[in-house]
């Protein structure tokens, strides 16, 4: 069963090409379950601006005592090593992941490809009021994991949201998928389909993925 990694930086505030990170958790998912986890705070010698401490409560004197952001970013590009990935507004996680990455002088893995969590929950959940992980968290009355606006916290609850999309596209689409699981691939491609279309590309993506499946035993 694949294994996917649900990520979530908390920062100074802005995009990856002006602040910086100031904690990273990441959340390692497989078979319907959550099975490891890595949180950081990280220290970049960039000032947290006060919104953004009463937001997240991150002080400056918590990062006193923070492990340098180019060793944080080293550790988890090596726990989330040749697992695809996922989270909740996912092109501003990806911005400051692949800055972290690159200030760290880390290789980009190609298996880091992102799923956006909010893109699918458009599409999966058009009933839901809107699209905010706070919402879609009571909405399902997901688990919770501790303060939000903290990475480990926000990852965890992405993780678990992760889940149930999972689950729900499965129950959804059970005669379309057969055997054929609702992986990150699949994720990838739904999450930019049109909401009429989803089961026209769920069909063709489990057509390919018993076709290949089938050669592969050939």
């Amino acid at each position: 069963m694949q294994t996917i990694a649900v990520i979530d930086f908390e920062t100074t505030g802005m995009t990856g090409s002006g602040g910086r990170a100031t904690e990273i958790a990441a959340v390692l998912v497989r078979n319907g379950e959550v099975v490891g986890q890595y949180q950081s705070l990280m220290q970049t010698g960039m000032q947290i601006p006060p919104f953004i401490e009463r937001l997240t409560g991150i002080s400056n004197r918590m990062l006193e005592d923070a492990p340098p952001a180019e060793e944080v970013m080293k550790e988890v590009a090596e726990f989330t090593k040749g697992v695809p990935l996922v989270a909740h507004n996912a092109s501003f996680d990806r911005s400051f992941w692949q800055t972290e990455l690159a200030l760290a002088g880390v290789q980009a893995d190609p298996s880091h490809e992102f799923v956006c969590t909010v893109l699918l929950a458009r599409r999966i959940y058009p009933e839901a009021p809107n699209c905010k992980l706070g919402t879609l968290a009571a909405f399902f009355e997901l688990p919770q994991a501790g303060r939000a606006h903290r990475a480990l916290a926000d990852a965890t609850v992405t993780a678990h949201l992760l889940l149930r999309m999972q689950r729900d596209l499965e129950r959804r689409y059970a005669n379309e998928l057969g055997d054929c699981p609702v992986d990150h691939a699949l994720l990838s491609r739904l999450q930019r389909a049109p909401l009429k279309a989803l089961g026209a590309h769920v069909r063709a993506y489990a057509r390919e993925w018993h076709r290949v499946r089938q050669l592969s035993l050939c």
